[in-house]
């Protein structure tokens, strides 16, 4: 197959970025997207050129590392596929391509295809853990949970953290990441003792990293390579809404 590509090329952050086109006539079918640039990356290095950044770790659509947006649609035209597991055989010989990184205020671009998606990481320190002692697997067995809040957890829980969902929001919003963050832990018993405090913590640091705001248009879960449902943001609003009402700020010694 050849392929026609225009990829986003930047330095670094204080650069000014700009699409650059590349012909690509060695792609095989039964390659990822990934390996595809892999053997560009190939020949752009024995033509001494810079080879293109992007960021990959497993390959295998579980780690999140993985992400930009192919011909405007986050991680490209496949449905719930991250672009690491995305084949070429979904493209046709002689497709034009345009490959950019994800564009939002809170992920600013390292270089090429790379962005700083950092500010995820800082909303899961601000809530996205449990205090309770889990123990071993046969340990948290033995707390009985009903199935249908196993499930809701458990679909809740398969977000990788990509940013797609932030991509493809006109507002750049993170409300689909941090409500499977949020519900994942609040549907189970152990992490009940920090619920409603996790809601607080994490939608704060939301709005501190400069994310924009949820208005329910969908394209974070039509772009979702986990299949992350709207309704995990309903459940983040509810906790907030509640812990907004129910919650003091905590009061050190001495301040009281």
């Amino acid at each position: 197959m050849k392929l026609t590509l225009h990829i986003w090329r930047q330095k670094s952050p204080n650069h000014i970025g700009r699409m650059v086109q590349y012909e690509h006539a060695n792609v095989n079918p039964h390659m990822s997207f990934l390996e595809m640039l892999d053997v560009l990356n190939e020949e752009l290095i024995a033509k001494g050129e810079e080879p293109v950044a992007f960021d990959h770790d497993c390959r295998e659509g579980i780690c999140g590392s993985c992400g930009f947006m192919v011909n405007g649609v986050a991680h490209g035209p496949q449905p719930a596929t991250t672009v690491c597991q995305l084949h070429m055989r979904h493209f046709k010989d002689g497709d034009v391509l345009y490959l950019e990184p994800w564009r939002a205020r809170a992920f600013p671009v390292i270089k090429d295809l790379v962005v700083d998606r950092s500010a995820f990481d800082r909303i899961i320190t601000a809530g996205g853990y449990v205090s309770a002692s889990t123990g071993s697997a046969q340990d948290a067995n033995n707390i009985l949970i009903p199935k249908r809040d196993a499930d809701l957890a458990m679909d809740a829980a398969a977000c990788i953290g990509c940013g797609a969902c932030v991509a493809a929001c006109p507002n750049a919003a993170s409300a689909l990441f941090t409500g499977a963050k949020i519900s994942h832990l609040s549907l189970l018993p152990q992490g009940q003792p920090e619920r409603f405090k996790r809601a607080l913590g994490m939608v704060a640091q939301v709005k501190q990293e400069l994310f924009g705001s949820c208005t329910n248009i969908g394209e974070c879960e039509a772009v979702c390579p986990k299949e992350i449902k709207l309704e995990v943001i309903a459940r983040m609003n509810r906790d907030y809404l509640k812990a907004s009402w129910t919650e003091r700020p905590e009061i050190t010694r001495g301040d009281d």
